[in-house]
């Protein structure tokens, strides 16, 4: 009697591809939390600047010391993962990134708080990259790999675009506190599936540590982040001020130098000559400020301005998590069929239009034509991240998937981290010595023309680096990272 061999084999296929889809849930159950906490705080600014006694500068930073320690250890956390296991990277991720919820949720001060932010973005920095890397590494056909960042952009975007929706209501039912002990469960669930189902995988030629490489990256924007914040503080032609600036530039022309020469550099400069990867980076800092600076103005025009609560001004928040949930999918489909052009013109349409609308709100205007602008942006975000992360990783050898991705992970937060320094800084500027909910709407508005012109770069430069003639750029680089496939 014949053996039914095309039924085992189906039988096979399709347990395989169960398996790849609990390995890209279980990575995006990291992703969420991740993505949660880069927004959920900003929802929880006024409540924590009552309990805490903290000034506008040190809301920023109750913010930005998370990004900005996340930005500067992506890339060290994808080539560590690379070349010592990505499952071991990602356990560890998960255990520090609980650990430092739990040390927020007991915050006495402000500086405990900001310390206990920083230990979240270590074990966050080891999450975001090497999960990317995981999933790359688990759906290898284009196809099925741009399906697959489509549900990671929806997870990622949901994250951050729900942290407001969430943050207000577990702030009005218990606390700013409780935004920080959800990270806890999801946590130790993802470390316990993480052991069972996650399979450990390594780049075929480990990378060698580039410590000299990894403290120029955390120099050059840990100054310029101080520079900005503080700016308004100190005074911008004040000693510390230009001397920030001054270690700023000094380390990033030191990290340009520098990086070239080595054998196995933290950063591989010769992705940038990619004309689609660095339109990428670009498009992420952009789009990425534009978001953290969006949420950052919006919560505090909510409930500083008009007077709402921190669940009330969450929920007003809501259609940019819902349009990010609805598009974020869309876009992968769009992206693996039609590639990443149109995506990147409705993300910069959309976020454009979004940030002028809000730049011409006063005190008065009712809160709920606010819905039109956040379902813009959430239109927008929805459609952006996806393009991104496809470009940063498409092209690229294997080997090097987990800094290929950390690269555009970092852009996201260093994005994030300069929206809110800048447009807090513009802000902080405009207010000059007056209160935040008087003169708040008035000083908002450069703010919200930034927002604009973030979307409008992600438009420009998606236009110029989807050509034929960018692409091409894009196979020389790959050609050149792996001279087999050239």
């Amino acid at each position: 009697m014949p053996v039914d061999h095309g039924g085992g084999r189906l039988r096979a296929i399709e347990k395989e591809r169960g398996r790849r889809l609990l390995i890209l849930l279980i990575c995006c159950m990291s992703l969420l939390i991740v993505g949660l906490d880069n927004t959920i705080v900003q929802v929880a600014l006024p409540s924590i600047r009552e309990d805490l006694d903290a000034g506008l500068s040190g809301l920023q930073w109750t913010v930005d010391a998370y990004t900005l320690v996340l930005a500067s250890l992506l890339m060290l956390a994808g080539s560590t993962a690379d070349r010592i296991g990505r499952r071991r990277v990602f356990q560890t991720g998960l255990v520090v990134f609980a650990l430092g919820s739990l040390a927020c949720s007991l915050a006495p001060t402000l500086e405990w708080l900001i310390a206990a932010r920083v230990l979240q973005a270590v074990g966050g920095s080891m999450l975001n990259p090497v999960a990317m890397s995981i999933i790359t590494n688990t759906f290898t056909d284009p196809r099925e790999r741009a399906q697959a960042i489509g549900v990671w952009g929806a997870v990622s975007g949901l994250g951050m675009a729900l942290g407001p929706v969430l943050g207000g209501v577990l702030i009005n039912a218990v606390g700013w506190q409780a935004i920080f002990w959800i990270n806890i469960p999801v946590g130790i669930a993802a470390i316990v599936l993480t052991a069972v189902y996650v399979p450990e995988s390594r780049a075929d030629r480990p990378r060698r540590p580039d410590p000299a490489g990894q403290l120029l990256v955390l120099a050059f924007l840990a100054t310029l982040t101080f520079g900005i914040i503080e700016g308004p503080n100190l005074g911008w032609v004040s000693p510390w001020i230009i001397g920030a600036f001054a270690a700023s530039a000094a380390s990033l022309a030191g990290l340009l130098y520098y990086e070239p020469r080595r054998t196995d550099p933290l950063i591989d400069l010769r992705f940038f000559r990619s004309a689609p990867f660095s339109g990428a980076v670009l498009i992420a800092i952009s789009g990425f400020a534009a978001l953290a600076g969006m949420l950052f103005l919006g919560t505090l025009y909510l409930q500083e301005a008009r007077g709402l609560s921190a669940l009330h001004a969450g929920l007003w928040m809501l259609p940019i998590a819902a349009a990010t949930v609805i598009f974020s999918p869309i876009s992968g489909r769009l992206v693996g069929a039609r590639g990443t052009r149109l995506p990147l013109i409705i993300a910069g349409a959309a976020m454009t239009a979004a940030g002028a609308i809000l730049a011409g709100f006063t005190v008065d205007t009712p809160p709920a034509w606010t819905l039109l602008p956040y379902a813009l942006f959430g239109l927008g975000f929805g459609m952006l991240n996806t393009p991104i992360t496809n470009t940063a990783v498409s092209g690229m050898p294997r080997a090097q998937a987990g800094l290929a991705a950390s690269v555009a992970s970092t852009s996201r937060q260093v994005g994030q981290s300069l929206g809110v320094a800048v447009i807090g800084a513009v802000v902080a500027t405009g207010l000059s010595g007056r209160t935040l909910a008087t003169d708040f709407t008035r000083a908002s508005r450069p703010g919200f023309l930034i927002v604009a012109a973030a979307g409008l770069i992600v438009l420009l430069v998606g236009l110029a680096t989807t050509t034929r003639r960018a692409r091409a750029s894009a196979d020389r680089v790959a050609a050149a990272l792996d001279p087999a496939r050239g």
